[in-house]
């Protein structure tokens, strides 16, 4: 078996796949005209496993010779710089192979020596890892073969969490796991993942998480630690020469201890006759669902309306068994018949005398639009907003008949949340799925009293309820720079809590650019509800569109993106904020119904509910096709947005104005740059020719520019490119 060097690495095979995890180069056959091979990955699992402040990491995984020759070449796989290699096992036969580590200065060469050779920028986001390299033995065609590395890793503390991150890279695998498991599970709360839709169970004492890792993206972790009723963690990002952004991350234990919040729910049902059939069915097998849900501290009212009003019980019904078999009956008996009088329905459950140690919580349901009493959206909102009073108000609008507008004024004046369940969808899930999180109130009221910095623009707008198992994720933007204490008060039972954590915000740092990227969808989807709501201005607009352009999200009011239907614009000029035929303002209260209404209205909620990046990326995905992202003229890449333009592609930010550094493709100063920018990694795979945006100048990769930069000029661009003005 002879040794593969470095130069053979540096020659391998265009055919071999860079996915996520590790990777295996392969070697040019040693044989002229050979078959070449092909080795791709068929299964990854990485394991993983906290003890104290050290998570031990296993990785295994298994490779497959899809070609017709005999593979061989060197298996790589980036290791987190702090990470501490314990050993690599491949094995043939009796005989188990053992890799080598290099450190990150090492291994960025090698990193940058396969994007040069196999033109793939890819491999970039891997910039700063470790790298552990072992020989590879022969890998027959057709045959597969098992690699199982390890190694342990400090756990990082980020206030009150622990923090656990895992590189994939930028490309996905056809299949694969990340697990955690976390002994003692008593002793954390509820995990989140900005990054990751996250899976989590707690088993025999402990706590196991689960992450699909088949589309890529880097994994980020926070594992609340339990000290006190909440924890508490701040993260931050600031790109420099603007406001920073921060993320906040409230935490209360999955499980209430000592006295708990008690309810006053009052659940409202339209049985008007458009709910026959199926919807009405599902409404039903909710509401049992909900009656479930209730404690014995807890009290409620059921309300079904039409053109008139049903009451189950006078006034609040006590949580006992006979009241909860009577409550069933009354569902079991309800009918769908006649118009749908809202406002009736609403008098009957707002203004209703509540202790002040009570959280009153209504959850109106309905699937059309006012026929009875009282018929005009924004008078109905008015009427009802005078009498909300402390209780909070979920709606759920069931199909496309429901008026927007109304749903959308309820949920804001009564500090809750509207939600959308389209004509296929399930009302028991939507349903479910609510009452479920209102089950168990942990605080109420709650505001950030102080601050080393001052917040702006913060989403939620308005801080809601705290729920047991439930985390609480604020985004928002933070002025000025400091260290020092961010203090959040609450209401238990109606005492004051406050609960600390220290936390730095700086006025430039790199890393966790999540953040930025979560915050503008969330705000993106709080304005455009607004506008709803309030009506359009061009203040309104300006923000939406902006901030769309700038994170490649896309709504309503970009104008770069379409002239007609299913039509890309391709004149350079239609990237230029300019008006759309579509912009007009928003419809009066009245006519905000149908499915164009119910389509917005859903989307604007998704974006301004959005807690991961995948929850993010999934609704700009969907707009993005929706409105000619599946044009081959437009990429949506690393959170910008690009059009092909004479052959380049050009970042939809940028304008005639910026300064324009142009550097040949995998030149010295095309690694200078993507060093000094790493965010950038994602936005050079668009293509061989591409211009990415700036804020005071913009990057061109394309052939005949700089191929050297000296540290200075390079330092001067990422200042330019930041929009530093120091």
């Amino acid at each position: 078996m002879h040794r593969i060097h470095l130069s053979a690495l540096a020659l391998a095979s265009l055919a071999t796949p860079l996915a996520a995890q590790g990777w295996i180069d392969v070697a040019p056959p040693r044989v002229p005209n050979q078959s070449s091979p092909s080795i791709v990955r068929v299964a990854s699992e990485v394991r993983s496993t906290i003890e104290g402040r050290i998570v031990r990491v296993e990785v295994e995984e298994r490779f497959r010779n899809t070609g017709g020759g005999l593979a061989e070449g060197s298996y790589l796989y980036p290791l987190p710089g702090e990470a501490v290699f314990q050993n690599f096992s491949l094995w043939m036969g009796e005989q188990e192979l053992r890799g080598e580590m290099m450190n990150a200065e090492q291994a960025r060469g090698i990193y940058e020596e396969i994007v040069r050779r196999q033109r793939d920028p890819a491999l970039l986001t891997l910039a700063g890892h470790g790298l552990v390299r072992a020989q590879v033995f022969p890998i027959q065609p057709g045959e597969t073969r098992k690699v199982v590395l390890r190694y342990t890793q400090l756990v990082e503390r980020t206030g009150d969490a622990l923090r656990i991150r895992y590189a994939l890279g930028a490309r996905g695998g056809s299949s694969g796991t990340w697990r955690l498991t976390i002994p003692e599970e008593a002793t954390y709360g509820t995990p989140y993942s900005p990054s990751h839709s996250l899976t989590t169970r707690r088993n025999s004492g402990r706590l196991e998480l689960t992450i699909d890792t088949r589309d890529g993206g880097d994994i980020d972790v926070l594992v609340p630690l339990r000290r006190g009723l909440v924890g508490t963690t701040v993260l931050t990002s600031a790109p420099g020469g603007e406001d920073g952004y921060a993320m906040l991350l409230l935490a209360p234990p999955a499980t209430e201890e000592g006295p708990v919040v008690p309810r006053d729910l009052s659940f409202v049902v339209d049985v008007s006759g458009s709910m026959s059939g199926q919807k009405l069915d599902q409404a039903k097998a909710a509401l049992r669902q909900a009656l479930g849900t209730l404690r014995p501290e807890d009290r409620f009212r059921l309300v079904a309306f039409s053109s008139g009003i049903r009451h189950f019980h006078d006034g609040w019904a006590p949580v006992t068994a006979a009241t909860l078999r009577d409550a069933r009956s009354f569902i079991d008996r309800l009918e769908a018949d006649g118009g749908t009088n809202i406002s009736g329905a609403l008098d009957a459950v707002l203004g209703a005398s509540v202790a002040e140690g009570r959280l009153p919580i209504v959850l109106f349901l309905t699937d059309g639009v006012p026929s009875v009493g009282e018929q005009q959206p924004d008078r109905i909102a008015e009427l009802a907003a005078g009498r909300i009073g402390r209780a909070r108000v979920f709606t759920i609008g069931v199909g496309h008949d429901v008026n927007t507008y109304l749903l959308e004024r309820l949920a804001k004046e009564g500090r809750g949340s509207v939600e959308y369940v389209a004509p296929d969808a399930s009302v028991e899930v939507a349903v479910g799925n609510l009452v479920g999180k209102l089950r168990r109130p942990a605080l109420v009221n709650l505001r950030i009293v102080e601050s080393p910095v001052r917040f702006l623009d913060l989403s939620p707008v308005q801080l809601p309820d705290l729920f047991f198992g439930e985390e609480l994720v604020i985004f928002g933007r933070y002025h000025g720079e400091g260290r020092g204490a961010v203090v959040i008060e609450g209401e238990r039972n109606g005492h004051r809590e406050r609960f600390t954590t220290e936390a730095v915000f700086p006025k430039v740092a790199s890393g966790n650019e999540f953040i930025p990227k979560l915050w503008a969808s969330r705000r993106i989807g709080d304005l455009t509800r607004q506008i709803r709501i309030e009506g359009a201005s061009d203040d309104l607009i300006r923000q939406v569109r902006e901030l769309g352009l700038r994170h490649g999200i896309l709504t309503e009011y970009t104008s770069y993106l379409v002239q007609e239907p299913g039509v890309v614009a391709t004149r350079r000029d239609m990237l230029m904020p300019m008006p759309m035929r579509n912009m007009a303002p928003a419809a009066s209260p009245a006519a905000q119904t149908g499915q164009v209404a119910f389509d917005r209205a859903s989307e604007s909620g998704k974006m301004s509910q959005a807690s991961t990046l995948a929850e993010a990326e999934s609704v700009a995905d969907d707009k993005f096709r929706a409105i000619g992202g599946s044009s081959s003229e437009l990429k949506r890449v690393g959170g910008r947005v690009f059009m092909r333009t004479a052959g380049v592609w050009t970042d939809v930010n940028h304008s005639d104005s910026l300064r324009v550094l142009t550097v040949t493709p995998f030149s010295a100063a095309y690694f200078a740059i993507a060093r000094a920018l790493p965010d950038l990694a994602a936005s050079l795979t668009v293509g061989d020719t591409v211009l990415v945006a700036g804020q005071r100048a913009s990057l061109k990769i394309a052939a005949g520019g700089r191929d050297k930069l000296s540290e200075a000029e390079v330092r001067e661009f990422v200042r330019a490119f930041r929009g530093a003005t120091s």
